[in-house]
């Protein structure tokens, strides 16, 4: 029998209780097997399990604590968000059009945990190529807030910041282009961190927008995100835009001494727009890290209004590039019986793609046409630099960034969805992060109406150690990020 306050214990305290043998990574394995059939049928957070091949693996890694050979993350399962391609399990992207598409490679995150030992439990569920900001345009279907089934968990990483929020696992990946591990980081309480761009190899991640996508861990805690972190970053021969950096270690560097620190508040994030009971509660971590020594100062980043335009100009444009090679050819899905070979694109591209997809595929497309490329998406790069200096002037002289992770807490279903500008605004205190191409974290902050709500930190580049340093001096303080909802929990 498993003690069941397992599925809800940081990664930190798993791999101690494994490394002293208090507990198998098989019986680890195995009671977050069970929670996810008790719950995930509630939740929809899971597209695949792994069942044979993580109780294989857990049985390895079992064999090399035995040895001592063991690494940090050896025997913690870890779910992937279903964008990571992984060698021999179906990778759908959310979407019919790779519903039986099964990788022949791994992602070079996936095979950089796997080095590490990890035991894969699954690939969870998302918005559709990742476009959406509340998991609601999946292929298939919606996944469901673990405090509040009626609610969104955010997205397009819904799943897997819902899985770990249920306690399915201990430890999942997410992507992020334009707040996708923080917003939903946020709405579910939990630890999602968004690596400087070049941090973390994009090679076997389902491209969304190129220049914007950035994997991430996500985590109970930051102690946890520098420990996944330390693993997923680095340099990667098969990805021309990852950064020739060195990768310290972010776990073994954390400090808890903030003493000193200057947190800059941009004005901003914090104007009449700003819900009342999300500046509450932000203004009450942003009171705690005041109260460890670090320093409040009110800052300016006077172009952010207009990050929502620039992001939806570049993304639907580079989407739309990426996309054009799902045409019913190669790969992907094929509509049956094709007249001719404009039928045959437009019948599986229009049953391939839903219509978040369908949309920013038309956008783009219209972006980047002819007539067209000036105006739109060669000045909203313009923008997009501008908004870039905005934060490099800023950092002159505070060492963090810090405001909402998103602009209320989870929002029920359908509430935005027939609203694609509403839906967009989600989005608000996370895009302009990704245009910059800086390390963003969101950490909890407590409850709203018993509904999570984040704090969003955000650092200089490659400096993700300051934002990990200073989340995990929040939580220490504080108990926020150990809430977790009243869901049965079952695993034995």
């Amino acid at each position: 029998m498993v003690d069941t306050k397992l599925l809800t214990t940081p990664v930190s305290q798993l791999r101690q209780l494994l490394q002293e043998r208090d507990i198998s990574s098989v019986e680890l394995t195995q009671a977050y097997l069970n929670q996810i059939d008790a719950v995930n049928g509630a939740l929809n957070a899971v597209i695949t399990i792994c069942r044979e091949q993580a109780l294989e693996e857990a049985r390895v890694a079992d064999a090399q604590l035995a040895k001592g050979q063991a690494k940090p993350l050896t025997g913690i399962p870890i779910l992937h968000k279903d964008i990571f391609c992984t060698h021999g399990v179906r990778t759908t992207c959310g979407s019919r059009m790779l519903d039986q598409f099964i990788p022949a490679y791994d992602a070079t995150v996936v095979s950089k945990l796997k080095a590490e030992g990890v035991v894969v439990l699954g690939k969870c569920n998302m918005d559709e190529f990742a476009m959406g900001s509340s998991n609601e345009t999946s292929y298939f279907g919606s996944v469901k807030n673990p405090w509040n089934l009626d609610c969104v968990p955010g997205g397009s990483s819904g799943g897997s910041a819902a899985a770990l929020a249920a306690g399915m696992a201990p430890l999942v990946t997410g992507t992020d282009t334009g707040g996708s591990i923080r917003q939903p980081a946020s709405l579910c309480g939990i630890t999602g961190l968004k690596p400087t761009y070049g941090r973390v190899s994009r090679l076997g991640i389902i491209a969304f927008a190129s220049s914007l996508d950035q994997a991430g861990p996500m985590a109970r805690t930051a102690e946890d995100c520098a420990l996944a972190l330390t693993v997923m970053a680095g340099v990667d021969a098969g990805d021309s835009t990852s950064a020739d950096m060195p990768v310290p270690d972010f776990h073994a560097a954390l400090n808890t001494d903030i003493e000193g620190l200057r947190i800059g508040l941009p004005r901003e994030y914090f104007n009449d727009d700003l819900d009342d009971a999300v500046r509450n509660r932000v203004m009450t971590g942003l009171g705690e890290l005041e109260k460890a020594g670090a320093t409040l100062v009110d800052i300016d980043l006077p172009h952010s209004h207009y990050a929502i335009a620039t992001y939806y100009v570049i993304a639907p444009a580079e989407a739309s590039a990426n996309l054009a090679r799902y045409d019913g050819v190669r790969f992907g899905h094929r509509c049956d019986k094709p007249k001719d070979l404009v039928d045959l694109y437009l019948r599986s591209r229009s049953e391939g793609f839903g219509e978040e997809v369908q949309r920013r595929i038309l956008v783009g497309t219209y972006a980047l046409s002819a007539g067209f490329y000036d105006a739109y998406f060669n000045k909203a790069q313009q923008v997009r630099r501008i908004i870039a200096q905005d934060f490099h002037r800023a950092f002159e002289d505070v060492d963090v960034i810090a405001g909402p992770s998103a602009p209320g807490v989870a929002f029920p279903f359908g509430a935005k969805q027939q609203d694609p500008v509403a839906m967009y605004m989600e989005d608000i205190y996370t895009l302009a992060v990704n245009l910059a191409g800086l390390p963003g974290l969101s950490t909890p902050a407590g409850l709203i109406d018993g509904m999570p709500v984040g704090l969003q930190l955000i650092g200089k580049p490659f400096d993700e150690q300051t934002i990990l340093n200073m989340a995990h001096r929040l939580q220490l303080d504080t108990d926020w990020h150990m809430a977790h909802p009243n869901l049965e929990i079952s695993a034995s």
